[in-house]
């Protein structure tokens, strides 16, 4: 059994299980803290009821990205027994300390302090939720319990009336549910000092066989080299994208990156993203509309040599690359060469006249669609993934798809007038925002594609 928490990564369940794993995931939510209580005062919101809107929004995205669920999702507010059960420990063990009614850890009583993030002591500085106060024995050491203060939610304890410390519930929660020592941890770089650390020191103290094995941080999306962040004013939330973007494109940008490298957002890399999804899905659906008027009955030994080299080579690519601390960027870069092969297949001379031709075809789309799957990006029809990439491209050109109909038209007209001049005009005028015009015996046809000026800064 594989447990894990606060995993952020968009894929590491799915892969897990595809190893053979069960899976235990747990993702807490913090619905008691002191900026939920800021933000619900200016609203004159209940700060629970504030923080279960904001944790049903949460959950809704993350459905709407192709997440799955986890096993379990802890919330704050409704752990408070097992949080103040894990204060007491603490304290009994000689870790902290009672000053007012808040209940300090005492960080010089665990020698390990900083061996997550490689600090010395002297040269941590107090958490960036936590306002240094005089009355600790030493800056760093942090709150595990806040004294009730007016207008604020607050729970009994033997020590008074308050409510838990931002680092305490995480501990708490992840030994409920995966005991004190389990397999992975994780969550954003910027939480390896001091959330993650002071995790590690809370929990040893209350249970000296605490032990994560393996600690993983995804790094941040920046705007411009930037961190994104509301402080700063440089963020779009997962709706303001996926109202302009496919999700499963903005889930193949997040992909693009290695989850503990910063990813740069930008609009020439969403419509790159947009313009890959759309060739994956437009390549497997051609050839699913072609096996399916084909019996596709499959002996393996009857599947070419070369087709067999392609699947083995892309899953070797596949298991060997998730399996190195999940390298997502070499397993969607893998991908080209089954769906070229397949492509080879449909449409040109050679691939058409190829002998087993349908075996081949119908083993490589196998091979990309198993790997989709694990990625969670494998949608559920690909017409209808590939019908909405349209109409967010339609969106994102402001038009409709009558509008491109009535160009196409005007152009075929323009040309049969022979006029060129105007009928590369319509074609161009459509490629500047998005569209891109298709010519075939049986007629013209449009696609979703990179706006021309955004292609010229590739």
């Amino acid at each position: 059994m594989l447990a894990y928490t606060s995993i952020s990564t968009f894929f590491t369940g799915r892969y897990f299980k595809h190893l053979g794993f069960q899976v235990c995931y747990v993702r807490n939510f913090t619905d008691v803290d002191d900026k939920i209580i800021a933000r619900a005062k200016e609203l004159g919101e209940d700060p629970i009821s504030l923080s279960r809107r904001y944790c049903e929004e949460f959950c809704q995205d993350m459905v709407t990205l192709n997440c799955l669920s986890p096993s379990v999702e802890p919330k704050v507010s409704e752990h408070m027994p097992q949080i103040i059960d894990m204060i007491e420990k603490i304290l009994n063990n000689g870790y902290a300390y009672i000053v007012d009614g808040d209940v300090y850890f005492n960080v010089e009583k665990f020698p390990e302090y900083g061996k997550l993030s490689s600090r010395d002591l002297e040269d941590n500085r107090a958490g960036e939720r936590v306002a240094v106060d005089s009355r600790k024995k030493n800056p760093a050491d942090f709150a595990l319990w806040k004294s009730a203060k007016p207008g604020e939610p607050f729970w009994e304890s033997r020590w008074g009336p308050g409510r838990p410390g931002w680092h305490i519930e995480c501990s708490a929660m992840s030994a409920a549910y995966l005991g004190y020592s389990f397999d992975i941890h994780g969550g954003g770089i910027d939480l390896v000092f001091p959330h993650h650390e002071n995790e590690i020191a809370q929990s040893c103290a209350a249970c000296k066989k605490s032990d994560i094995s393996v600690w993983m941080h995804n790094g941040f999306v920046t705007i411009d080299s930037v961190k994104m962040s509301k402080s700063l004013g440089n963020f779009f939330t997962i709706r303001q994208v996926i109202d302009i973007y496919h999700p499963l494109a903005l889930r193949y940008f997040l992909m693009s990156a290695h989850y503990r490298s910063p990813i740069n957002y930008s609009n020439i890399q969403l419509e790159s993203a947009s313009d890959r999804v759309f060739y994956i899905y437009e390549t497997l659906h051609e050839c699913e509309s072609f096996l399916n008027q084909h019996d596709q009955t499959i002996r393996k030994d009857s599947i070419p040599p070369d087709t067999l080299d392609i699947i083995d080579k892309f899953h070797d690519v596949f298991l060997t690359s998730m399996s190195d601390d999940l390298h997502t960027p070499v397993v969607l870069a893998g991908m080209s060469d089954p769906l070229k092969s397949i492509n080879d297949l449909l449409h040109t001379r050679k691939g058409k006249k190829q002998q087993f031709r349908i075996e081949s075809l119908s083993a490589l789309e196998k091979s990309v669609r198993d790997v989709l799957t694990v990625l969670g990006l494998m949608p559920a029809s690909y017409f209808e993934v590939l019908q909405q990439l349209k109409e967010k491209a339609l969106k994102r050109a402001n038009l409709t798809e009558d509008d491109v109909l009535q160009k196409i038209e005007e152009r075929a007209a323009a040309r049969i007038q022979k006029e060129y001049a105007k009928s590369d005009a319509i074609r161009k005028d459509l490629a500047v925002v998005g569209i891109t015009l298709m010519d075939s015996p049986n007629g013209t046809t449009w696609r979703p594609a990179i706006p021309l000026p955004l292609q010229e800064l590739l």
